[in-house]
């Protein structure tokens, strides 16, 4: 029997307060569970503005708590409610002065299974992220959900291939990737960078962006969030470049073994000649 999981992703406009964009995605994540959907995620601060277009401190007031923070809160009882797995990125303040870029994991029945924080932080243009976050510092988990081995990884860390090597050798089988990317240059990137991350790990990955022209900065998120396989290939259409929207799709998991076999590359690797590639 196939291991066919039904997973989701939320690409979404920017509503105005939190309280609104979190009951947004508690409606698109009951929807997801109606159409069969096992595991969602959503998109990097999914509670908030991006902010991090402009550098100032009244945006601290977007952090909370992970896991004792209310929107954790309120995602484990959607958890509950709908038996999904959910992908939970939200901006993290563990105490005063550490804040972080961070996705909370919960499993189908609710239970907090742990935390990734985004370890590449950029700091340019459209993108002053260092004025807010540190570089995470949690490692690499894979979490061994009710769909199986998910692990994260955050918009910017995308441009890294360390990272999603480190996460394929701890066991992922899918990999979501929360952003806010506009429009630009890294839009032909977009679709280059993340399917080559599943070739190269031979697992599958969920791209998530934002949409939508927000209320900090001009810029407009082009949203184009898909899933793709361990072979490169978009499990069907890619979402809208302009237009809010739910993505469901079946990943069949058995795919991520049969390809290993065939593109042996994890056996094929030479941990023994890479030194220099951890050298500053």
């Amino acid at each position: 029997m196939a291991n066919v999981v039904r997973a989701a992703l939320v690409q979404a406009t920017w509503t105005g307060d939190t309280e609104s964009m979190v009951a947004k995605h508690e409606e698109h994540a009951r929807e997801a569970a109606r159409r069969g959907a096992k595991v969602i995620g959503f998109q990097e601060v999914f509670n908030a503005p991006y902010f991090c277009q402009v550098q100032e401190p009244e945006h601290y007031r977007w952090a909370e708590p992970v896991p004792d923070g209310p929107t954790v809160r309120r995602m484990r009882a959607l958890a509950r409610e709908t038996g999904m797995v959910i992908v939970v990125p939200v901006f993290e303040v563990e105490q005063s002065g550490f804040y972080y870029n961070t996705a909370a994991v919960i499993d189908a029945d609710g239970s907090y299974l742990g935390k990734y924080r985004k370890h590449h932080i950029p700091q340019v243009k459209g993108f002053w992220e260092k004025y807010y976050f540190k570089p995470g510092n949690a490692g690499w988990p894979v979490f061994d959900t009710a769909v199986g081995k998910v692990g994260v990884y955050i918009c910017y860390d995308r441009h890294f291939p360390e990272g999603w090597r480190q996460l394929g050798l701890n066991g992922a089988q899918l990999v979501y990737n929360p952003s806010a990317t506009h429009r630009g240059l890294s839009s032909y990137l977009w679709r280059l960078e993340q399917p080559a991350a599943a070739v190269a790990n031979e697992y599958f990955v969920a791209a998530i962006n934002r949409v939508g022209v927000e209320e900090y900065g001009d810029n407009d998120f082009y949203g184009t969030s898909y899933f793709v396989d361990p072979r490169g290939q978009f499990v069907g259409e890619v979402a809208s470049d302009s237009k809010e929207e739910l993505v469901v799709r079946d990943l069949d998991f058995d795919v991520i073994e049969e390809v290993r076999q065939q593109w042996a590359f994890y056996r094929d690797r030479r941990p023994d000649a890479y030194e220099g590639l951890v050298q500053p």
